[in-house]
């Protein structure tokens, strides 16, 4: 008997994680700054939607890998404007509103259980938010963009906030005012599109995985078992080597105008 576990990568969950990383990426390079209510740097994008569709047809680590794929085809489309900090924030925030989203309706695929893991997703993804940006993002981005100094931040928030903002305020501004309400509304807008139709694509998803699977000879079960963890060696080893494609791609997207300057 094939277990759930060893047919995990199959044939149709590796296109569809590859087709929905690829969405997402596309996605997440055409952000856009909301820079009369929020810090420039906070930019709004679509990319949660299809990584939370995945989440629900696939599962809460494809899910994860959808999130990571969109950061990588981000970096190799778009590049960094933030060296990092802020696909690192993307990175964090993604996966702590896909996983608990997508382990609640695992355990219950109902329509409630769908509303409920994006409840709780929503409310991890906000409280990874602000707790990131309290102890590392801020820290991070000021240290590398400023020298540590905390005047272009400040200034910044004081263009939305008013004098109210200084340094000893800044986190008090920057986080329950700036941090806290575009995350939330980052997440809605991604429940708001996924709750009427996760349920349609989900199933043609499962439509399109029984013409693709091979069907079972009766009597061959020892060979099918082989043949079967074959497959998901194999399959298990192209998304391996994809991501470290993705990977490669992003470091010579960043190294070779390096070498060339050189």
């Amino acid at each position: 008997m094939v277990t759930a576990k060893q047919n995990y990568f199959s044939a149709t969950r590796v296109a569809v994680i590859a087709i929905f990383g690829a969405i997402a990426g596309v996605l997440y390079v055409f952000g856009f700054p909301m820079a009369a209510i929020f810090p420039s740097w906070l930019e709004l994008n679509f990319s949660d939607i299809p990584a939370l569709i995945g989440t629900f047809a696939l599962g809460p680590v494809s899910g994860t890998i959808i999130v990571v794929v969109k950061i990588l085809v981000k970096l190799i489309i778009k590049g960094t404007t933030t060296l990092f900090v802020g696909e690192l924030a993307d990175l964090i925030i993604g996966i702590a509103f896909v996983v608990p989203a997508g382990f609640i309706y695992k355990k219950k695929r109902t329509f409630g259980g769908a509303l409920l893991g994006m409840l709780v997703g929503t409310v991890c993804s906000i409280a990874f938010s602000v707790l990131a940006n309290w102890l590392i993002l801020v820290p991070f981005y000021k240290e590398l963009f400023f020298g540590g100094s905390w005047d272009p931040l400040v200034g910044t928030m004081q263009a939305i906030f008013g004098e109210g903002c200084t340094v000893d305020t800044f986190y008090t501004f920057y986080l329950w005012f700036s941090v806290l309400p575009f995350n939330l509304m980052r997440c809605l807008v991604a429940v708001i599109v996924t709750l009427p139709v996760y349920k349609h694509i989900s199933r043609a998803i499962n439509r399109i995985g029984s013409k693709l699977e091979p069907k079972r000879v009766e009597g061959a079960d020892g060979e099918c078992a082989k043949t079967d963890n074959t497959r998901t060696i194999v399959l298990a080893v192209v998304v391996g080597v994809l991501i470290v494609l993705l990977v490669v791609g992003v470091i010579l997207r960043y190294y070779i105008p390096i070498w060339f300057a050189d």
